[in-house]
């Protein structure tokens, strides 16, 4: 697996692998030993054009168990916010010795562009690119899950919110599905998708219906920031649309509640739920440095 742009390269052998990774570097603590070290003198380059804590922290904290060592580029005070291209940047970063670029992005589709890169050794992760996908969410969401249920054969699972406009959602409609999950999703009409947008999903207009005698209650955002709808979260945006208390009884007992953050307590979720013994949120997290430490040891630069 030379990049990780979008969850439709994966195959059931990528995904394995990497589970597999991350449940090693679990039991590991993450602790790798300097003989496992596989990013001994590499270089890690950060690029996150919009604002993250979860993703980027965690995939700080993966390269570096990984022995790698990480730069970052903050935008406001690069030359990005002079006028230059990404890929501009990533050719002078390559020069540099970066080899492995991990990127987010507002721009849908960024790295159509940056693969006209042919570099040796040029590696690409997706951190999120605008509205479009983000594969290492969907990767420690589904393995949370496995975790908890030891398979997603026929799993339900409903995801509530912004859906229009989620990558989160993209990304985990193709890996949920493709390990047989079965996915539903609802939300305000106007962040609704098509049938075609998210053809892995079913689509149901009334929120309560969607939920009805799922396993798993996933929130999303309300995602502003991208545009695209005058839709606005308002005081009763909990009752209407989101993981409430009332809502989540229509699930099956002791269904268990996600949500990729940030979360926006007693907007999109109630934060009694958030904060309560079926929450897999801080779980999520967790796991995201493992899964993430799998993602790059699986693409795998060079042994030292």
């Amino acid at each position: 697996m030379k990049h990780l742009i979008t969850c439709k390269e994966l195959n059931a052998t990528d995904i394995e692998a990497i589970f597999a990774h991350a449940s090693e570097f679990k039991r590991m603590k993450g602790l790798t030993p300097v003989s496992q070290k596989q990013f001994l003198n590499q270089t890690v380059s950060l690029i996150f054009v919009e604002s993250s804590t979860r993703t980027r922290m965690s995939f700080e904290i993966a390269s570096l168990n990984l022995g790698a060592r990480v730069v970052q580029l903050f935008p406001e005070i690069s030359s990005l916010n002079k006028g230059e291209t990404l890929e501009d940047t990533v050719l002078d970063l390559y020069a540099m010795g970066c080899r492995y670029f991990v990127i987010r992005h507002p721009q849908s589709g960024i790295f159509d562009a940056l693969l006209n890169i042919k570099k040796p050794g040029l590696k690409y992760i997706n951190a999120g690119d605008g509205d479009r996908e983000h594969p290492s969410q969907a990767l420690l969401d589904a393995f949370t899950l496995i975790e908890k249920f030891g398979t997603l054969k026929d799993l339900r699972i409903c995801i509530l919110g912004d859906v229009l406009r989620s990558r989160v959602a993209k990304s985990n409609a193709i890996v949920l599905s493709r390990l047989g999950a079965k996915i539903s999703v609802s939300g305000p009409k106007p962040l609704l998708p098509s049938k075609s947008d998210l053809p892995e999903v079913e689509i149901f207009e009334s929120p309560d219906d969607a939920v009805r005698d799922v396993d798993v209650v996933m929130g999303l955002r309300t995602q502003m920031e991208r545009g695209g709808t005058t839709f606005k979260p308002d005081s009763s945006y909990l009752d209407t649309y989101g993981v409430s208390k009332m809502r989540l009884k229509l699930a099956k007992k002791d269904a268990w509640v996600m949500h990729p953050g940030p979360v926006q307590r007693n907007v999109d979720i109630d934060s009694e739920i958030i904060d309560g013994p079926n929450s897999l949120i801080l779980k999520q997290i967790e796991n995201g440095v493992f899964v993430r430490m799998a993602i790059m040891a699986h693409m795998g630069l060079e042994m030292v």
